[in-house]
């Protein structure tokens, strides 16, 4: 079955590539007559209209906008794509945009999941408008919300029945990427780079030593503190449910909220820290009366998301975790990675069995990538010499069906010094909460703030390595960012959320 996929797969791409390329020479007259449209102007609008619905909902999205912007609660996440304001992009989506004109139930496939992150991010957006925002549109929130999603069905007929906005459409799907260039080039990146990568070679080597001491003794320092997940484990439904979904026709898994659910109960983790005070205590982020979110280590909570990825022409699934820590503290006076706020990301992407393939984590900043295949996955060799490639101190330990892999962490810096099958033992018991959550949160007197700010990232938590690390092209590098930005390599350039990250780095052995 997943040989026939794989053959659809390859001839659907050549079939899209031709398509593609016949439609390069449209997608540049209509950009010249349409010129650089704003993502407050829907591309219609500078066209001539004559329908009174599109011109309405044109200017209701641009009304819209106005006021999300004034109020400084834009979402950061997904790409605003210029000129389909209704629309929104990741680098997952962005990954299909030549394939979804190879066919119409393609491309409503497509359309429908950038619909859906667009519907998604204003939902939060019109949360966190404060009171009053909405009184001169004559609409509350819930009103709103309504009619933009009326509208987007509005704009999006109109705008797909017209075949060169579609190829325009796929041609500005493109999500940028998370340096700066300029700031590379005023760097002197060519040079700078060069004792960059001698410094992440030594922290690649010194976690890798420690890893390996650890391993050795895992019973670890008398204070522990143990985070286990609420539900009891069962790998092997979670195995079924992926093998019988069903696909839409990308290929794309289509999982219900329940399925999800017994897939993110089945692969979570244990954490373990090493404990020296409540900054290596996890819980639920939340907004006090600062500047910045806090963390409620009252509440001991695990954040999490499903993602997906690409590998061999199929789509694969992503089960992501995050704890958060209420700070790194300072190991010393001049501490440059000291600061607010700390976490660790961990992710498994999972084979089409639903075996895990490899495992990764990262800290919110995107800093500390290290990767983890099971047996059978060989990392690849990197393509050029002395960039951040594929990290891997060690391999993840194949688990029979029912157990639990434990992670343990370091206090004040919560690296992951080592990883086991579990053993059992006492311990506290985390919660489950979506990511998205943090896109809109209670902030008090009946308002709502998300925990990112309008560039993704999280407020009060800058480091004093951004001036050391800014020739690398890495925004206000070491502060906590939203889900899609998380640039993971300073000599280099390499996102979390890389479709193809896994695909180039790794080899599934026969």
């Amino acid at each position: 079955m997943c040989g026939m996929m794989r053959i659809r797969s390859r001839t659907r791409d050549r079939v899209a590539a031709r398509r593609g390329r016949t439609c390069l020479v449209a997608v540049f007259v209509l950009a010249l007559v349409t010129g650089c449209a704003t993502l407050q102007n829907p591309i219609r609008a500078n066209l001539s209209d004559a329908n009174e619905a599109v011109a309405q909902c044109a200017a209701w999205y641009r009304a819209m906008d106005q006021r999300i912007d004034q109020a400084g609660v834009r979402d950061g996440g997904e790409y605003r794509i210029p000129g389909f304001p209704y629309l929104r992009t990741d680098r997952f989506g962005a990954s299909f945009r030549i394939e979804a004109l190879a066919g119409e139930d393609l491309f409503q496939a497509w359309t429908g999941r950038l619909l859906r992150l667009e519907a998604e991010a204003r939902a939060a957006e019109l949360s966190n408008l404060p009171a009053g925002s909405l009184e001169d549109l004559a609409a509350n929130r819930a009103q709103a919300g309504e009619r933009t999603q009326a509208c987007a069905t509005t704009l999006a007929g109109h705008d797909f029945a017209v075949p060169e906005r579609r190829t325009l459409l796929t041609a500005r799907a493109r999500v940028p990427d998370d340096y700066v260039t300029w700031q590379r080039a005023l760097g002197l990146y060519p040079i700078t780079r060069i004792p960059f990568w001698y410094g992440v070679d030594g922290w690649q080597k010194e976690a890798a030593e420690t890893m390996r001491r650890s391993k050795e003794d895992m019973r670890g320092p008398a204070t522990l503190s143990r985070y286990a997940p609420p539900d009891a484990a069962g790998t092997q439904a979670a195995k079924e449910i992926l093998a019988g979904a069903r696909r839409d026709p990308l290929g794309i898994p289509q999982l219900s909220a329940e399925q999800q659910e017994a897939l993110f109960a089945a692969f979570a983790p244990v954490i373990e820290v090493e404990t020296g005070g409540g900054y290596d205590r996890i819980g639920a982020l939340a907004w006090g009366e600062g500047k910045r979110p806090v963390v409620d280590t009252s509440r001991p909570v695990v954040y999490r998301k499903l993602a997906l990825t690409r590998y061999g022409g199929e789509t694969l699934v992503q089960l992501v975790y995050l704890a958060w820590f209420s700070e790194r503290p300072r190991a010393k006076s001049l501490d440059l990675l000291a600061g607010r706020l700390d976490g660790i990301f961990w992710r498994i992407t999972l084979s089409t069995h639903g075996d895990p393939l490899v495992y990764d984590t990262i800290h919110p900043c995107g800093c500390f990538h290290m990767f983890f295949p099971v047996p059978g996955v060989e990392p690849l060799p990197p393509p050029a010499t002395g960039i951040e490639w594929a990290f891997v101190p060690d391999r993840a330990p194949k688990l029979p069906d029912g157990a639990r892999l434990v992670l343990r962490l370091a206090t004040r810096t919560h690296y992951l010094v080592n990883m086991a099958a579990d053993g059992g033992g006492a311990g506290l018991t985390y919660e489950f909460a979506d990511y998205d959550e943090l896109r809109s949160m209670p902030a008090g007197a009946g308002k709502r703030r998300s925990a990112f700010r309008p560039d993704a990232l999280v407020p009060g938590t800058e480091r004093g390595e951004r001036v050391f690390f800014w020739p690398m092209g890495v925004p206000s590098a070491g502060a906590m960012r939203q889900w899609g930005h998380h640039a993971t390599a300073f000599v280099g350039r390499r996102h979390f959320d890389d479709v193809d990250l896994i695909e180039r780095r790794f080899r599934l052995l026969p």
